[in-house]
């Protein structure tokens, strides 16, 4: 199958073709593209050498599927244009995962609903996709009535120019500032813009693509998103308020079976999820379960995942592994 990836040459779109590479998605012929800056630029994938080209060379060659992670308004423009082609646009950026008429999807929780008919399919936020891919198997079980979320958030959500800004602070060198303020021994409590309601786009992102992805408008949710000095993945602390009553054993049997859940939680040993250890991995690990003493029905967890991985390129594969496997690509 011919593949594009388009923005290739960014952080994520660089991890799309080694996801691509590792899994041994059945590339035939890959098209890289990127902005008018970066076309003649050459990107490796496998071994070999592929030339960067324009969105309007890769229409062109007509692939089966392309792989989005260029922004939202390079989205918003283009993603039409190669779906008008016939060609399946998985898409990373937030242009379309509100949209009510694009579907938006991570593997493990609702594939089932894509058919051969979605042509634009929206990738959810890195920090969504992670808490989801760990409550959907609760919220079956006990259903989920409420959830309070604070994020610590890797600085390479933000992309190159803040891990170079994280770099240059550790070793003293001024350079051009991705943040406002310093990031280096400090802690950044804003990720994107600031909304009317006093929250952030991040925090409405994680509110809103939650009910959409677990197909229920009444989970209440509030989100407090930061960033910190750490590349490894992104953490959070999650407060759970089930309908019903749960036995810990169960809840830690429960996510120890779900897919793409790995449970590290040994507070005896000190073991407990960390950024560090979930860096270049594709699952989602959780630790530090234990009730909430001050509420019924309700259990503290922490989560972790590589959020250029299973918060991006990979769940943008796994997609598009779903829809080969179902005979949904055209």
């Amino acid at each position: 199958m011919k593949v594009a990836v388009v923005g290739a040459t960014g952080l994520v779109g660089t991890k799309m073709l080694q996801v691509l590479a590792e899994r041994n998605f059945p590339v035939s012929e890959l098209i890289p593209v990127a902005s008018e800056k970066s076309v003649g630029k050459e990107v490796e994938f496998k071994g070999k050498m592929y030339k960067v080209v324009s969105a309007a060379e890769a229409i062109a060659a007509k692939p089966g599927v392309a792989l989005f992670s260029a922004g939202g308004s390079t989205s918003l423009e283009l993603a039409p244009q190669f779906a008008a082609a016939g060609i399946t646009v998985i898409d990373n950026s937030s242009a379309w995962r509100m949209d009510p008429s694009k579907k938006l999807v991570v593997p493990e929780i609702n594939a089932d609903a894509l058919t051969v008919a979605d042509k634009i399919i929206a990738n959810p936020n890195c920090s969504t996709i992670q808490m989801v891919v760990a409550l959907n198997p609760l919220h079956k079980q006990y259903k989920i009535k409420r959830i309070v979320v604070s994020t610590y958030q890797s600085v390479t959500g933000t992309g190159v120019k803040a891990v170079t800004q994280l770099m240059n602070e550790r070793k003293g060198i001024q350079g051009e500032m991705a943040y406002k303020y310093p990031i280096d021994l400090n802690v950044i409590p804003q990720i994107d813009v600031f909304l009317g309601n006093g929250y952030t786009k991040e925090e409405m992102k994680m509110v809103n693509e939650t009910r959409k992805i677990m197909r229920d408008d009444s989970i209440r949710i509030t989100a407090t998103t930061v960033r910190i000095p750490v590349m490894g993945g992104h953490s959070e602390s999650v407060n759970v308020e089930f309908e019903k009553d749960f036995d810990l054993a169960a809840v830690k049997d429960l996510l120890s079976k779900a897919p793409g859940v790995i449970v590290v939680d040994d507070p005896a040993n000190q073991q407990y999820p960390m950024p560090k250890d979930a860096h270049e991995k594709d699952d989602v690990f959780v630790g530090r379960l234990r009730r909430d003493e001050t509420q019924p029905n309700t259990l503290n967890m922490w989560i972790v995942s590589d959020n250029l991985r299973k918060g991006a390129a990979t769940n943008a594969v796994q997609i598009a592994e779903y829809l080969l496997e179902k005979g949904l690509l055209s």
